[in-house]
């Protein structure tokens, strides 16, 4: 009787255990802070941007379908997100392409608003890169899934497929059905809204074709407390190729890790002081503003005709640098910086220089210094966050691009010119920026300021 009862007891306590580990699971699962981002009726707290697809609500679901003669339309949550989980279910018919943006934006000076960001794939092609992570409007694929044969496989053909985004920090892992599939380092944006996209059609395909989403929800609080764990090896896009950038021509200028391709401006080899190379940023040191005090200027040791250079920048408080292009390196032999046509880098708020300069304007962040000042409206991101630098020069048609807008474009040589060079600084050095080739240079001028991601496109 009492080893009965006692193995009663044991029995009770034991499921007990099991019940409360049981709940307490359930428990778990449950207070996991999901909120629905569509509430299956309507489509309040969302917006259209780009083109003019249908979208509609039926049976708890959102519908897109294609239209003729109309770009990318993007249904887009009118709250912004910067970390987040996001899972949703879809079903996309077989020829379409669609994607679901994640950080991205809509700007007026960004290609008229286009919307812009990162876009998770959804492509039920042969392909079969769904789940893989392209920037749509910007830099094109950043991590395609050709290696990765079980993300591949893991697609539903004219069934539901579920996502699993994760966008925490730099990094951005996604999975297909439970299996994992992109896992990408990369820091260019940190926040925007979500969107559905419908893609734009040709008047070869069929007007009318649909796709479908469904639990769309998201997790926003504590959410590194939620990400799972990729068994992926990351791809890195800092100071690395990628997409078809190579296929076009694109290479790095710097490697991220050595001095290979650069030298001082009036030396033979890297300066010795001066510059750093830590954690894949190029860093001149601040030395009280200065020209040229510590390591000096750095220049390619290769020549450019016609290029297109790309680079992104980081400013401290006050900073001042540029970059300067078709650069002789014989021309001063006095003190200060190496002569030659300069994207001005510039704290515009904090240093006297933006109000200087025999052009007005013309020493503000991003404009050919002292000679023509950048569009106003230009945007700057804040001190200690990256700006990107885009210097096209063709047949002596120049532009100069920040953070993906346009802000000023002249023709070297032109009668136009040559009257700006003779009202500046510059009136002194004669024929100055006419060379058909010269040196990339970046320049000390005594400030702590960054950069990354130097590429270049030889055109001759």
């Amino acid at each position: 009787m009492n080893y009965n009862l006692k193995s009663v007891k044991v029995l009770s306590v034991f499921a007990f255990l099991i019940i409360a580990l049981l709940t307490s699971c359930q428990e778990t699962k449950e207070q996991e802070p999901w909120v629905n981002l569509f509430d299956g009726k309507t489509l309040n707290g969302w917006t259209q941007k780009g083109g003019k697809a249908n979208y509609k609500v039926a049976n708890g679901t959102i519908i897109g379908s294609t239209v003729h003669n109309t770009p990318n339309s993007f249904l887009t949550t009118d709250k912004m997100y910067g970390d987040f989980i996001l899972e949703l279910d879809y079903k996309v018919d077989p020829s379409m392409n669609s994607g679901i943006q994640i950080r991205s934006n809509s700007l007026p000076y960004y290609r008229n608003g286009r919307v812009h960001g990162y876009q998770v794939e959804i492509d039920p092609s042969e392909r079969a890169w769904s789940a893989g992570i392209y920037d749509e409007a910007r830099r094109g694929w950043l991590n395609t899934l050709e290696n990765n044969k079980d993300a591949q496989k893991a697609f539903k053909q004219n069934e539901w497929n579920h996502y699993r985004i994760e966008a925490i920090g730099d990094t951005l892992k996604t999975w297909i059905n439970g299996v994992p599939a992109a896992y990408l380092i990369d820091d260019k944006t940190a926040s925007g809204f979500i969107g559905l996209q419908v893609h734009g059609i040709s008047k070869d395909h069929k007007e009318g074709t649909e796709i479908i989403w469904k639990n769309v929800k998201i997790i926003t609080d504590n959410v590194s407390k939620y990400s799972k764990k990729s068994d992926l090896s990351p791809i890195y896009t800092k100071n690395e190729l990628f997409g078809d950038e190579q296929k076009n021509g694109w290479k790095l200028l710097w490697d991220g890790k050595t001095t290979n391709g650069w030298r001082g401006a009036r030396l033979d080899k890297f300066p010795e002081k001066g510059w750093v190379i830590k954690g894949g940023e190029l860093t001149v040191l601040a030395a009280g503003g200065e020209e040229s005090r510590a390591g000096g200027d750095i220049v390619t040791t290769e020549i450019f005709g016609d290029f297109e250079l790309k680079l992104d920048f980081k400013i401290t408080k006050g900073a001042n640098s540029g970059i300067k292009y078709y650069v002789d390196t014989e021309t001063n032999k006095g003190p200060g910086s190496s002569i030659g046509l300069e994207y001005q880098i510039l704290d515009d708020q904090e240093h006297p220089d933006a109000q200087k300069g025999n052009h007005e304007g013309s020493r503000t962040i991003s404009s050919l210094y002292d000679l023509i000042k950048a569009d106003p409206k230009k945007p700057v991101n804040p001190i200690g966050e990256w700006n990107s630098a885009h210097i096209i020069s063709k047949n002596n048609h120049v532009e100069h691009w920040l953070n993906g807008m346009k802000v000023l474009e002249y023709k070297r040589k032109s009668k136009d010119f040559r009257k700006l060079v003779s009202e500046s600084k510059y009136v002194k050095w004669p024929n100055f920026g006419e060379a058909d080739k010269g040196l990339i240079l970046l320049q000390d001028h005594g400030d702590l300021v960054s950069f990354r991601n130097i590429k270049i496109k030889k055109y001759k």
